[in-house]
């Protein structure tokens, strides 16, 4: 008897014991759930503020001030008041003639009364890839390295360590855009890139890309990759028509990679070679729309592409300038590098009135841009 209580006290303990397992799992399943949830709607909130932001500032705008907002514009050093009022650029990049003598406060002061004459805020941009590519450096005592000389000085960290501190100084300047990294790939000290890339395989490039994507997002500064499809070991588009004669395939084994892991890291925006691959398109990158057909299809990228300097003689050689800037519109790229803008906005403007091209795919362009400047902090 007392062996048979023995086997029925031990059947009940064993009993509760999986109630109470089963009791622990679902409570922990539904906590796991309500957890979920909250995120969810956390992120779907969001989410909505960000796109209920960008639908007001678009309800709210002209066509005239929609095309504006696709062009960075690149301005001579007299006239930029007007200009402003005029065109409604979405972003405005400063070259070295916009430092030159003067201190960086006034510096601060001039970028701060461009944006008091804008209705949404400028992107302001500085070309500050650091070695030879820096327009800043000469108001500082000891200019930016540029990633080469950092990474062989001290490896991906010290990279991102001098980000950090370039970072901070351009956004207390008011400047939300460098127009780095460059995701090219180069291990040929000959070659017109190389000083600008790190000097390391796809391996490694797509490492250090990918973390100082991620940095800049953190630092709320725009990440820009450049120069897709991958300058690789070609020749200087400033300069020349540039034909890049390798296959797809060798691209996306290799030059796509430092790419793919930016949008990966949630890069902010690409800025597009005016290389022609012939196994891609037969014109410029710039204006292809294979080029975009790749970028938004197969690498899944879902920000701004805008265009390297539409001044630069590889597109200049190619076709003209309001040509042009129709052909990249229509391709689907969303910003314009440009000082062609007062022929190229009432060109692109007659365009939309005629037909040409719908005023649908200039708000997706739009938006894409708005919702930069959104990441940004710049508009809320």
């Amino acid at each position: 008897m007392r062996k048979r209580f023995n086997v029925l006290g031990t059947s009940i303990t064993c009993l509760l014991f999986i109630g109470l397992m089963l009791g622990l799992f679902f409570l922990g399943n539904r906590t796991q759930k309500e957890q979920t949830k909250v995120a969810t709607t956390s992120s779907s909130q969001e989410i909505s503020a960000r796109d209920k932001v960008i639908a007001n500032y678009l309800d709210q705008m002209t066509l005239e001030e929609k095309v504006g907002q696709m062009i960075f514009a690149r301005m001579p050093s007299a006239g930029q008041t007007g200009a402003l009022e005029t065109y409604h650029f979405g972003g405005y990049i400063l070259f070295a003639s916009d430092f030159e003598g003067k201190t960086l406060e006034q510096v601060k002061e001039e970028i701060a009364s461009y944006q008091s004459l804008s209705k949404v805020p400028l992107l302001m941009a500085s070309d500050e890839e650091g070695g030879t590519v820096t327009r800043i450096s000469q108001l500082l005592e000891t200019p930016f390295a540029s990633p080469l000389e950092l990474y062989q000085a001290g490896g991906i960290e010290a990279i991102l360590s001098d980000a950090k501190q370039k970072t901070s100084l351009l956004k207390e300047e008011g400047i939300y855009a460098g127009f780095f990294p460059v995701a090219d790939l180069s291990t040929d000290p000959s070659s017109f890139i190389y000083d600008r890339t790190i000097g390391q395989d796809a391996k490694t490039t797509s490492e250090y890309i990918g973390q100082l994507v991620k940095l800049l997002k953190q630092e709320q500064f725009t990440s820009t990759l450049k120069h897709f499809p991958g300058y690789g070991d070609n020749a200087d588009s400033h300069t020349d028509l540039v034909y890049d004669n390798r296959s797809l395939e060798e691209l996306r084994g290799n030059d796509f990679l430092p790419f793919r892991a930016g949008i990966e890291a949630g890069a902010d925006s690409i800025m597009v070679s005016h290389n022609i691959v012939p196994a891609i398109d037969d014109v410029p990158s710039s204006i292809s729309p294979e080029i975009n057909k790749i970028l938004r299809n197969e690498l899944g990228f879902e920000g701004v592409i805008m265009t390297d300097d539409f001044d630069m003689q590889g597109l200049v050689q190619f076709v003209d300038q309001d040509t042009g800037a129709l052909q990249t519109i229509q391709a689907g790229t969303d910003m314009i590098l440009s000082s062609s803008y007062a022929s190229q906005i009432p060109y692109i403007i007659e365009q939309v009135k005629a037909g040409t091209i719908t005023e649908g795919r200039i708000d997706q362009s739009v938006k894409r841009i708005l919702g930069m400047k959104y990441d940004l902090g710049l508009i809320k």
